[in-house]
């Protein structure tokens, strides 16, 4: 057992990989506010948990004004919750493939800031869906909405990846090899039609994540980084830090790290796709050695 926790607390904490802590820390929230109110059930009876009752109540995002002000946590908790299993899963699962290739091109130091700002723009769109648009205020709607999931931060961060890579192909069971922005683009019909549904409040803070994953990059082409400057995780220059001195690999095996910052300048000016076949060729050594 102290082997398992010794592996988690490595893959988390030390290996340097935000993949990893991200869905580290949305797991253990999990299952431990999960397997306390089954062990609460099973030493009382079988029905309501008072522990799940509070978990949705203190940490869930409400759109009650009122409400949220007295628990003003709530769009930094939220967005690491879970309504189930199946919810978990799907929302990981995306974290993790999505997040691979984002950190694959722009490495591993945005991903945490990404994803908290498009979980936090994902509660800003919600709050203001449902406090001000008439479909939503005639039925006071807000005051007995909440919302809960890794959904919209986990949006923000697919988008990003296709915003930054729209012709990027990847091979889904059924369909075959499909570019990133078609498969973005009916997952955004998808939570755009769910609008009338019976999660409108969840596909609104969808769109919301998504929209912050699209300005992002946007901006980030543009030679402004968001991250950088709202969460400090890390430096302009330089972002790939390039090894040179591994046993067993030979200096002139790696790329220079002048060669590296000069390309990811390109990216922040010009985009990804105006790299040539041998500067993404550098670009993806170096990465493998941040």
């Amino acid at each position: 057992m102290s082997t398992l926790w010794q592996n988690i607390h490595y893959k988390m904490l030390r290996s340097g990989n935000r993949l990893n802590l991200l869905i580290g820390i949305n797991v253990i929230v999990f299952l431990a506010i999960n397997i306390s109110a089954i062990v609460e059930q099973l030493l009382t009876h079988f029905g309501g948990s008072i522990i799940l009752l509070y978990a949705d109540k203190y940490l869930n995002m409400p759109a009650y004004l009122p409400d949220l002000l007295k628990r003003f946590w709530t769009p930094l908790t939220y967005m690491f919750m879970h309504a189930g299993i199946l919810h978990i899963l799907f929302n990981m699962l995306w974290l993790y493939w999505m997040g691979q290739i984002f950190e694959e091109y722009l490495g591993n130091k945005r991903t945490i800031g990404l994803y908290l700002m498009g979980g936090l723009a994902g509660a800003l769109l919600y709050l203001l869906a449902l406090n001000l648009l008439p479909a939503f205020t005639s039925a006071n709607a807000a005051q007995n909405s909440t919302i809960v999931g890794a959904s919209a931060s986990v949006m923000a961060i697919v988008v990003a990846t296709a915003t930054l890579l729209p012709n990027y192909t990847i091979s889904l069971i059924l369909f075959g090899p499909v570019k990133l922005k078609w498969l973005v683009f009916v997952i955004l019909v998808i939570d755009f039609l769910g609008i009338v549904g019976a999660n409108a409040g969840g596909e609104i803070a969808h769109l919301g994540g998504a929209l912050m994953g699209f300005v992002y990059i946007k901006q980030l082409q543009r030679g402004h980084d968001w991250v950088g400057g709202i969460a400090g995780l890390f430096k302009r220059k330089p972002r790939l830090k390039v090894v040179s001195n591994n046993m067993g690999k030979n200096a002139s095996d790696y790329p220079r790290q002048e060669e590296v910052d000069r390309i990811l300048d390109k990216i922040s000016q010009s985009g990804y796709n105006s790299l040539s076949k041998q500067e993404r060729e550098i670009l993806s050594r170096a990465s493998k050695q941040e």
